[in-house]
């Protein structure tokens, strides 16, 4: 497999913020997305006891097998996914999930992330389990259009489900540019300074080939079971449906909820979960931006773990797309 570049330092989007929220940091974190380290090697560097490292990507531990000795015992790193957090270790000081596809993913063909380099139809994370070729080429037309609406918004979904349909009883699917190629034609030609048309539609496989929304969903109930009293949860998301998410969580779970009148006391539950840090998402500062153009769509929320109960949320109260199968 093409080894990932590395010379270029990978930047944590909204790190000062969250590094900021936490001060001083202290005590065990648990960096729920490890990828490339950037944010397991700056709360160490910044005073973190430990840093448990968690990813479903194998080669996440092999890009840190240069630089993870520095940090001696005050490192463990832990393949699988961060939704099991709660199984790797309790009484967290805090908990950093950043989301979505990581760049050294996008940036190997043969992972099959990206519709701008050539590769194997992939898209595993994991890279175990169902591919985004399997889905391609073994769903029905119905469940295919499913996918591409409810995952990526794509309006043109049935429309690119029965192409997809019509190629494969020809010529299965083995390829990102051949489902590229396919998803260009069905839709009209797009305009300067428009995204490729098959963005939403590769959006809407990688999530659905690694549930995404599922880990998200499972992922916030462990972070409430693993946190200690006092420790801070921090989500970095990149579109709206993750951040949506992570908000009513932490809204209810906060026992705040927004009033469709203003004038409204607001509701407060007896024993929230959490504490707002601010009531409003983070997003980059224009310094950021110019030293890193991804953390333009990046949106950070942040709470803090009260001493009461972990409870349950239903899946529905988040706004999480689901598919019927899973319904």
């Amino acid at each position: 497999m093409e080894q990932a570049q590395t010379s270029a330092p990978h930047i944590p989007v909204l790190l000062a913020p969250i590094l900021k929220a936490a001060a001083p940091i202290a005590g065990r974190w648990m960096d729920g997305t490890f990828g490339a380290g950037g944010y397991t090697r700056a709360l160490l560097d910044a005073g973190a006891d430990s840093v448990i490292a968690v990813d479903r990507d194998p080669m996440a531990f092999d890009m840190a097998a240069s630089w993870a000795g520095e940090y001696g015992d005050r490192l463990i790193q832990q393949r699988g996914v961060f939704s099991d957090m709660a199984e790797f270790a309790q009484d967290l000081d805090g908990v950093v999930l950043d989301l979505g596809v990581s760049s050294m993913q996008l940036d190997i063909a043969e992972r099959g992330f990206s519709f701008m380099r050539d590769g194997p139809l992939d898209m595993r994370m994991g890279q175990d389990g169902q591919s985004a070729a399997d889905i391609v080429n073994e769903y029905e037309s119905e469940e295919i259009a499913e996918i591409l609406y409810n995952f990526g918004e794509e309006r043109a979904s049935r429309r690119i489900a029965r192409a997809i349909i019509e190629q494969r009883e020809e010529t299965p699917f083995t390829t990102t540019l051949q489902l590229a190629d396919l998803i260009e034609k069905c839709l009209p030609r797009k305009k300067p300074g428009q995204s490729h048309p098959a963005t939403r539609s590769f959006q809407a496989l990688r999530i659905a080939v690694n549930d995404e929304y599922g880990e998200l969903y499972r992922g916030l109930m462990a972070a409430e079971q693993a946190l200690a009293p006092g420790g801070i949860l921090a989500v970095v998301t990149f579109h709206s449906v993750e951040d949506r998410m992570a908000k009513r969580f932490l809204q209810s779970r906060a026992g705040t909820t927004g009033n469709a009148n203003r004038f409204a006391p607001e509701l407060i539950t007896e024993k929230p979960a959490f504490e707002l840090v601010g009531r409003k998402a983070i997003t980059a500062s224009e310094e950021e931006l110019d030293a890193n153009p991804r953390a333009r769509s990046a949106k950070l929320r942040l709470a803090r773990r009260t001493d009461a109960p972990s409870g349950e949320i239903a899946a529905k109260a988040l706004g999480m797309p689901m598919l019927r199968r899973d319904r």
